[in-house]
């Protein structure tokens, strides 16, 4: 799924973010609209992951959607 469809599925799938992420708030990810970019920076933010970690981790569940 490329990014435009994940951004429009966001609000179906948002909630799964929000199991796997506990610790992002409603905040976050409504700041991250979908983007794998602004996700992974939220991820790196609140779990003190590196960069890579963050983005590998966000593909991984964006590759399920």
């Amino acid at each position: 799924m490329n990014n435009d469809q994940i951004a429009g599925k966001w609000k179906q799938i948002k909630g799964e973010a929000k199991v796997m992420w506990g610790k992002l708030t409603d905040d976050d990810l409504d700041i991250a609209e979908g983007h794998a970019d602004k996700l992974a920076g939220k991820v790196q933010e609140h779990y003190g992951k590196t960069r890579e970690d963050a983005e590998r981790e966000v593909k991984s569940f964006f590759d399920r959607y």
